[in-house]
């Protein structure tokens, strides 16, 4: 999605709430705060329902596997889709799969015919559509506001979930217990509604076709190498999947907590979870004020593992009600500064060309640890009941955050706009753009003893080339020339290597400065491009 001349070039004022200023960010952060207040409520509902249909913990666990084993298993063809198409429109569509399925566990929940089976199909179809829709929601955030105001509208977007934790598992809690879960259910179709008519609004500017428009498989394909070979993803992708593996046990299990080890009933259920939302607002106000004090998003995360850890030791205690209340409001702190953290850090580390895809790939990762932990939780509480397994992921928790906090998080200070400095190839005749592969040589002149120094530079660059659309890559020297080096790389298409000129980042262009530095040669590297003929019959 193209970014609106308004927001691109309004600088940012670095207000924790600035991005609220911008009227179309403000309108569509206040209908995903609508839509998942309703989503709340339903999965309130159907956590609970699940409890009454059936006292197995495994069946329990499996609410909360259905609902995340789709985005993981969805999240990267979610996040080609939301690249490659309109993204306005790719989101009314998923709003309305997401109605229709809580339409018909509204006539399921009226008709009294819901199972444990029919609650998981659906929440896993319901689970299909958060996988198609959450990159293409976070994809837009950096096109609604100034880059020096993303981190704050990541935050606010963090809020704005928990805003709607803490309003919608209260308020279906509430209805269930006084209406039933077809009202829950039915606030969630109404709340869809809402979504769709702000997204109509949504005047999105229609980007500019050069022709070189991706297409699905070779979209995956360039969202797999730049996944490969981001260095920085990687670390953002190993931290994020450690934190929830063992973070999950809480989530997975706080259904049987909530009814089993602290005796309460479905609206106490909806204030617990209420509670995290409270928790989050406040953990999400005081964030300025911790990034300040802890000064790094390493800091930030050790500290939100051992508050994690600490509540969920201390509701292995079975504390009263009202302790546990409190500590779901610590667990909102927690959760609310680990989700924003790696978040704005993944966000952060992404260009805009592949976005969509690199956000799918997190919440990859985030939904596969939080479903396999589920998964594993939910079966270590048929074992060691459900306080030891709270106590088990306490602990391993804090042990992971402690040794894992060697590996650290990328600033995500790089200048990822791109710079336009490669020139156009030069042409005999026009070449077709599914041609290919292509053989791209640049030829440098460097002097014997600059040679190690210029090979670590080039060898940086490596990276790069493959991030964005090398899938091979190597440096030679001439047989009897010492001064010529030659670096090549391989891409699959004519289209391909032109998308690479529309990639190249300003910080991509510094690393190339650094090696040109030693280039000695009359004038600039030789650039060659070689295509591949075809075998004649």
């Amino acid at each position: 999605m193209s970014t609106s001349p308004s927001s691109a070039s309004t600088p940012g004022t670095g207000g924790s709430f600035a991005p609220l200023g911008i009227p179309v960010f403000a309108v569509l952060w206040g209908a995903t705060v609508l839509g998942n207040i309703g989503s709340f409520m339903r999965d309130v509902a159907s956590s609970w329902m699940v409890t009454e249909l059936s006292s197995n913990p495994a069946a329990v666990a499996l609410i909360q596997t259905a609902a995340t084993l789709p985005v993981f298993l969805l999240a990267m063809p979610a996040g080609v889709l939301s690249d490659i198409l309109d993204r306005r429109r790719f989101l009314i569509g998923v709003q309305i799969l997401l109605a229709l399925v809580s339409g018909t566990l509204l006539v399921m929940a009226q008709t009294q015919s819901l199972t444990v089976e029919s609650l998981i199909a659906l929440t896993f179809v319901g689970g299909i559509g958060a996988a198609l829709m959450g990159p293409t929601w976070q994809a837009i955030v950096p096109e609604l506001v100034p880059r020096a105001d993303l981190k704050n509208a990541v935050a606010l977007n963090s809020l704005g979930i928990n805003i709607a934790r803490a309003v919608g598992p209260a308020v279906g809690g509430l209805l269930l217990a006084s209406f039933g879960a077809a009202m829950a259910y039915g606030m969630d179709v109404l709340s869809y509604v809402l979504v769709v008519a702000a997204l109509i609004w949504w005047k999105r500017p229609k980007a500019e076709s050069k022709g070189l428009d991706e297409q699905f498989f070779g979209a995956f394909r360039a969202g797999l190498r730049y996944a490969r070979s981001s260095r920085e993803l990687h670390v953002v992708l190993l931290r994020a999947f450690v934190f929830f593996l063992f973070a999950s046990s809480v989530w997975a299990l706080l259904p049987l907590v909530a009814r089993k080890v602290l005796g309460g009933t479905a609206g106490f259920y909806g204030v617990l979870l209420g509670a995290v939302g409270a928790g989050a607002i406040l953990g999400a106000v005081l964030l300025p004020a911790l990034r300040h004090r802890l000064r790094s998003a390493d800091g930030l995360m050790l500290a939100a593992a051992v508050l994690t850890a600490v509540v969920m030791a201390a509701l292995s205690t079975a504390p009263p009600k009202w302790v546990a209340v409190l500590l779901m409001l610590a667990l909102g702190m927690g959760w609310i500064v680990a989700l924003t953290t790696l978040n704005g850090v993944a966000q952060a580390v992404l260009p805009n060309w592949v976005r969509g895809r690199g956000l799918a790939i997190y919440l990859m990762v985030f939904n596969g640890a939080m479903a396999a932990g589920s998964l594993g939780w939910g079966l270590a509480a048929q074992a060691a009941g459900v306080t030891g397994a709270l106590l088990i992921g306490a602990i391993g928790l804090v042990v992971a955050a402690v040794v894992f906090h060697r590996v650290k998080l990328p600033t995500g200070e790089a200048d990822l706009q791109p710079s336009n400095h490669w020139p156009e190839p030069l042409l005999a005749e026009p070449v077709a753009h599914d041609r290919g592969p292509v053989m791209i040589q640049i030829e440098y002149r460097i002097r014997k003893e600059d040679r190690p120094a210029f090979l670590r530079a080039v060898h940086r660059m490596a990276q790069q080339r493959r991030r964005d659309g090398a899938y091979a890559w190597g440096v030679a020297e001439h047989s009897h020339e010492s001064d010529c080096v030659m670096e090549w790389f391989m891409v699959e298409s004519w289209a391909e290597h032109l998308r690479q000129h529309q990639r190249v980042s300003h910080a991509d262009a510094d690393l190339q400065a650094e090696a040109l530095r030693y280039h000695k040669g009359p004038g600039k590297p030789v650039v060659h491009h070689y295509l591949a003929l075809a075998n004649p019959a």
